[in-house]
């Protein structure tokens, strides 16, 4: 399971949504993030997991990879969906057995909430699979810099966030090491119940703790070391520009917003 989580994860490529000015590719997602939290009915979540589909095949991205990020959410999709099945009720019986009573509504509700945290993933993972952490930090900064106004350090922000977002991938690697090390000691981390898998975790967090800060001390040596400072005076290797492609994926976006919200009035809401 460990070894599923993608995320932070970049992929080379040179399909159109890596080359979309990283700028529009970090605005573009948090607005679709808002945009699927806007959808009330199923035609409009359609339209969304479609888009999402098709950003999946235009990003290059190997579906096997995709599916990979999916992985590790299972079990929040699994809880998700019977807490709306048991707890939500309206619309005609479907099942009724003792206390267990399922409606339609509630099953709707399930698939509804379970379709949009799959998207919301998958749109999610898109900007890091398609963006380096370097361009990423670059794109943070330039958007957040309006924030300079209030006295804050955009750049030091963006470079905390990317750092961050680029060394989750290690940290689960490392996970993965220390866990393999302890079952070679002959501890057990499998099985029992959830108390005693949480004691087993002990020993896996603290030699966790150690190497991350280990790890973080050495990064800030290395950049003292190399003289970085960032913030004002500091130039680009990689200058970004706007171009047809960043308008036409914003026309679209725009598009898309302007339907689910056409379908949201002439719909009936399932949540």
């Amino acid at each position: 399971m460990i070894r599923d989580i993608t995320i932070g994860q970049y992929y080379p490529g040179k399909s159109l949504l890596h080359k979309i000015d990283p700028r529009m590719k970090l605005i573009l997602t948090f607005a679709v993030i808002v945009v699927i939290f806007l959808c009330k009915n199923f035609f409009s979540l359609g339209v969304i997991a479609v888009t999402a589909v098709i950003a999946s095949a235009l990003s290059g991205v190997p579906a096997k990879m995709l599916l990979k990020s999916l992985k590790p959410i299972a079990v929040i999709l699994l809880f998700t969906a019977i807490l709306n099945v048991f707890y939500t009720q309206g619309g005609d019986v479907w099942l009724e057995w003792k206390f267990i009573k399922i409606t339609e509504k509630g099953v709707f509700t399930a698939i509804f909430t379970m379709v949009r945290i799959i998207s919301l993933v998958l749109i999610s993972s898109l900007l890091t699979y398609t963006t380096t952490p370097t361009m990423l930090t670059d794109a943070l900064e330039r958007v957040l810099s309006p924030l300079k106004i209030f006295k804050i350090k955009v750049h030091t922000l963006a470079m905390m966030m990317t750092l961050a977002l680029r060394f989750i991938p290690t940290l689960i690697e490392e996970i993965d090491r220390i866990m393999n090390a302890q079952k070679a000691r002959g501890a057990d981390l499998e099985t029992g119940g959830i108390v005693q898998r949480a004691k087993a975790l002990v020993p896996i967090f603290v030699p966790l703790m150690v190497s991350s800060f280990r790890r973080a001390y050495e990064l800030a040596f290395a950049m003292t070391c190399r003289c970085y400072t960032g913030g004002e005076g500091r130039t680009r290797m990689k200058q970004m520009k706007l171009s047809g492609l960043d308008f036409f994926a914003l026309f679209v976006c725009v598009a898309i917003t302007a339907g689910i919200i056409v379908l949201n009035h002439f719909f009936e809401a399932v949540i």
